[in-house]
Parts: structure tokens; C-alpha cells; sequence
């Protein structure tokens, strides 16, 4: 675990204290990992996630087209 001193604005210090309180944590640190996975989850790059390396794998063994192939099947 790391710990740190950090210095966080009114509103931000509002916004944690309600996440604590809806998810009824202990304390704010366990209310800034919460917030913290979410955005992960919601806009780091999909790559960087391990779920999308499984889908993506899942999409690479599928059947595909060529171009020539796709284009011969939209016309």
C-alpha cells in the first residue's frame, strides 16, 4: 500500500465525501480507489484493460474477409 499527503479542492472533497457515503466506506482513500476503477473502466484505452485481450483474441480466431471479398459481398 502507498500512502500520500494530497491536496484536493471543496468540490472535490464534497464529491469524495458522498462516494464515501453511498458505498458506506471507512474512509476517503477507499472512496479515491473506487473513483479511481471506475475511470479505468470507463477511459483508459481498451487495450490496457485484460478484458479486451481476451475479446480481442476471441475476435482474431473468427472468420474474415479480404477487401476484395468484402467488397464483392456489399455489391
Amino acid at each position: 500500500m502507498v500512502q500520500a499527503v494530497i491536496d484536493i479542492d471543496e468540490k472535490t472533497n464534497r464529491v469524495l465525501n458522498i462516494v464515501k457515503a453511498k458505498f458506506g466506506l471507512k474512509d476517503k482513500s477507499q472512496a479515491i480507489n473506487i473513483v479511481v476503477n471506475e475511470y479505468e473502466q470507463s477511459f483508459l484505452e481498451p487495450e490496457l484493460r485484460p478484458e479486451y485481450r481476451t475479446r480481442l483474441a476471441k475476435i482474431m480466431k473468427g472468420k474474415h474477409l479480404s477487401r476484395s471479398a468484402f467488397e464483392k459481398e456489399v455489391q
